[in-house]
């Protein structure tokens, strides 16, 4: 469905939000405000866990890791769906902390996703394109946003996976506070 200037309907701004570590909170792209269970900051990036009242998924953990653009997210999926998916990364452009301890994240719509038994997969490039042609992109953050997912894409198949790649890029194992619980 397109409007009259062309653009497609369904075509949203770069998903924006505010990952508050002082008050412990976390504003979605939506601008809800959600308790945040646990902030771990690193030299390299901050780890959040908090619950999710969504119908697919009732937990989320996440890295924000600004050097490599990429913000990677395991999703605890209801029982039965998408089993085989561990990481979802999106691609973007992540800052922190700022003077009062916030981190700001901007979603520049590809993703990648690792299912186990498949190589990691790179979907969403008709999201970035059709973005860009709807002037919500720069010619300049979707040539970074093809440059950070091409990175990610051939750093993981060189490393045997994209979680290999991650630890290698950080300098240490990315942890997963609920996933070491299970």
């Amino acid at each position: 469905m397109s409007s009259s200037a062309g653009v497609d309907v369904h075509i949203h701004p770069p998903k924006v939000e505010v990952f508050d570590v002082p008050a412990m909170t976390n504003t979605d792209n939506k601008g809800f405000v959600r308790p945040v269970r646990v902030y771990r900051e690193k030299p390299y990036g901050l780890y959040m866990s908090r619950t999710a009242d969504h119908p697919r998924f009732t937990h989320l953990e996440l890295w924000l890791l600004p050097e490599l653009g990429l913000r990677a997210n395991v999703f605890h999926f209801v029982d039965g769906y998408r089993p085989q998916q561990r990481l979802y990364l999106d691609v973007g452009r992540f800052r922190g902390p700022d003077s009062s301890g916030r981190w700001h994240s901007v979603d520049w719509y590809l993703d990648l996703v690792d299912n186990s038994g498949s190589p990691l997969a790179l979907i969403d490039v008709d999201e970035l394109f059709s973005a860009h042609a709807a002037g919500l992109m720069t010619t300049a953050e979707c040539e970074r946003a093809v440059e950070i997912s091409t990175a990610a894409l051939v750093g993981a198949a060189v490393a045997g996976g994209v979680q290999a790649w991650l630890n290698q890029q950080v300098g240490e194992p990315l942890t997963w506070l609920d996933r070491e619980s299970e």
